[in-house]
């Protein structure tokens, strides 16, 4: 199909439409009200923090409009097996991209905020670059349905590494670095939301057919609002009134626990 096609589609779709152009104004209003937000943000490391949660939206807004104008979806002919073999199904595949580019920034501002070192921060986002790619890599297989399940565990594989640095090892880190209680409610809201996205794959029309198109871009798009707005807001609302606990953090994220004096070798005179 055409672009000109896929749009028309969409358009005749008021229920999937919807759920694009309600993100598209979502978006546009947590820019004006993240760029309020911080405006008085003055330490480096709260300027980043802003910087990055301000990406999410900014990420988004341009997402969804490519959803809404046709530009990101493909219809695609589903493998023997699937419960919709044959049929052309409708994917929208611009999610992964929105994805890939705006969950790093989250993790990233997350990873700020517990004052991590940067060995965990590169180990995350890693991941969930991988864990994104390796999503879109099971949604766009058409060959074999078995490997379309197969990307999709290698997806979740990457999501368990993620898990595993949200759930072990930040938590330790904001508890060094005074920020354990908005760390501890951030990281709930992001593992329960997240949650969400590979369960409503499984269930929707890229996985077994369960729900349909429109109802699993919804349920997408609620989560988003949940992981990127509602995330974004109570974070920067914490940064803005606790600036100066992120200030006593230290300036460079090493990349371990810190040398002990003493222990070195002596220069040479």
């Amino acid at each position: 199909m055409t672009q000109t096609e896929v749009y028309e589609v969409v358009q005749e779709n008021t229920l999937l439409n919807a759920s694009f152009w309600a993100n598209i104004a979502l978006a546009g209003v947590a820019i004006l009200l993240f760029v309020y937000m911080g405006r008085n943000v003055e330490d480096p490391r709260a300027q980043l923090i802003w910087v990055a949660t301000l990406m999410v939206p900014l990420v988004s807004i341009a997402s969804y409009t490519g959803l809404a104008s046709g530009l990101t979806i493909s219809f695609l002919e589903m493998p023997s097996g699937h419960a919709l073999a044959g049929e052309e199904v409708l994917t929208m595949w611009g999610r992964y991209l929105t994805w890939t580019l705006s969950t790093p920034m989250i993790l990233l501002a997350l990873g700020l905020l517990a004052g991590t070192n940067l060995t965990k921060l590169f180990t995350i986002i890693t991941a969930d670059i991988a864990m994104c790619v390796t999503g879109l890599a099971a949604a766009l297989t058409t060959s074999s349905y078995g490997l379309r399940w197969f990307w999709y565990f290698i997806s979740c594989t990457f999501f368990l590494v993620v898990l595993y640095v949200l759930l072990v090892e930040w938590p330790k880190d904001a508890e060094a670095a005074d920020t354990a209680e908005i760390f501890n409610l951030l990281k709930i809201l992001t593992v329960v939301l997240w949650f969400g996205y590979p369960i409503f794959w499984a269930l929707g029309a890229e996985g077994l057919a369960v729900l349909d198109v429109a109802i699993t871009s919804w349920a997408y798009s609620f989560l988003d609002i949940g992981a990127k707005y509602v995330f974004a807001f109570l974070l920067l609302r914490w940064v803005a009134a606790n600036e100066h606990v992120i200030a006593n953090q230290p300036a460079i994220i090493g990349t371990g626990s810190p040398r002990d004096p003493g222990t070195g070798t002596p220069a040479d005179d």
